[in-house]
């Protein structure tokens, strides 16, 4: 049917098998569709009624045809394949892999019963993939993780013009980026709410090739509305929205501060670890804001205790102030800048965390990581 680099079977094979569902509701979802077009081109899909995956291969030997077989299964076999071209021939039942003198066979399944993959909606903008897979990564690690709560599991997409703007929350802390994109229509806007993780895989898989990434979705009451795209370098992805229901949450946004800190990411996340060593799990980190140096504690009573100090440029009055130190340790995971920037209203309101970059252009900051604190107790 096919011969080509094992390399990049195994690059594609694996990149359609992560929308495969783990425990599909019918055998025939668990299958991975290989497609030799007439154009000498290899195309792998997988489909869950969610969330689909496509790859277009181009080949140098190849007959036209059309396979399903178990998509795990396939990818297993394809990474532990000897570096050497690999050939699928289908016989009869079976499909043969052969790869140097390695020889698997493996049980098709009924192409006829496996479900059409949905068509794109229309292209609405690109993207560099670096930028949208660093976006995404640092918002989509503030959405929830409960399903009995699905519109906080997304991440809020809003489109205007030329910026798009992401956000995501699980109630106890919220990010939002704002970046630029390259719209095929200058005034379009639009709404989505995109499952939180099935973005974040998306962006993962779809970041680091230097490519621009092409974000197919429909304007409000358009063709393919309820459904977004995702394609870049031969790879398209499509997911089902959620109900765009979304929390107002710039008006969580604090606009003034009673007091500012500035401090080394790098020591600010070693010392909290550090410090957290003896936290239990549900229980804060405190933070005393005074002068030039913030103490870190944590632990109380007959329960083992930590405390540090670090440096810090501080300006305003001394704030103390506690927080869920693995949401600390998560937003400052994400700001991606040498210097971490915390601001204040009060010890009992939300502070909001960014990178201490300066801001270009007199703008406001792209990132934003608002966290709740945990109210001590006196």
């Amino acid at each position: 049917m096919f011969r080509i680099d094992r390399d990049v079977l195994a690059e594609a094979v694996a990149w359609t098998a992560r929308s495969l569902p783990a425990r599909p509701s019918v055998p025939v979802l668990a299958g991975m569709r290989l497609e030799v077009t007439d154009e000498q081109r290899l195309k792998l899909s997988g489909f869950d009624y969610e969330v689909s995956a496509e790859v277009t291969l181009d080949l140098q030997t190849g007959e036209p045809g059309v396979v399903l077989v178990s998509g795990k299964l396939l990818a297993e076999i394809t990474r532990a394949l000897p570096a050497q071209p690999v050939e699928l021939v289908v016989d009869g039942a079976k499909a043969v892999v052969t790869c140097g003198s390695a020889r698997f066979t493996l049980l098709t399944m009924p192409v006829e019963d496996y479900p059409s993959l949905p068509a794109m909606p229309p292209a609405a903008g690109r993207v560099g993939s670096d930028v949208f897979a660093s976006a995404v990564g640092q918002v989509a690690v503030a959405a929830g993780k409960d399903d009995t709560l699905p519109m906080l599991t997304g991440v809020r997409m809003e489109i205007e013009g030329d910026t798009v703007t992401l956000a995501a929350t699980d109630r106890y802390r919220l990010a939002v980026r704002e970046l630029k994109w390259q719209p095929e229509q200058p005034g379009f806007q639009a709404v989505a709410m995109i499952p939180g993780r099935t973005l974040a895989d998306t962006a993962k898989a779809l970041g680091g090739t230097g490519a621009e990434v092409e974000i197919a979705l429909s304007s409000a009451g358009g063709t393919g509305e309820g459904m977004i795209g995702f394609s870049s370098s031969g790879r398209r992805t499509t997911t089902r929205l959620l109900d765009p229901e979304f929390p107002k949450y710039r008006s969580l946004l604090p606009t003034e501060f009673s007091a500012r800190a500035d401090l080394s990411t790098a020591s600010f996340v070693e010392a909290v670890k550090r410090v957290a060593l003896v936290a239990e799990r549900n229980t804060p980190v405190r933070l005393t804001f005074r002068g030039g140096e913030v103490v870190l504690e944590a632990g109380s009573g007959d329960e083992a205790q930590a405390v540090e100090a670090l440096p810090v440029e501080f300006d305003g009055d001394e704030i103390n102030i506690a927080f869920n130190h693995q949401f600390l340790l998560e937003g400052l995971g994400a700001i991606d800048s040498d210097v971490a920037r915390l601001q204040f209203t009060t010890p009992t309101k939300p502070a909001i965390l960014t990178g201490g970059k300066p801001v270009d252009d007199g703008g406001s900051e792209d990132y934003r990581y608002l966290i709740m604190p945990i109210r001590l107790s006196s």
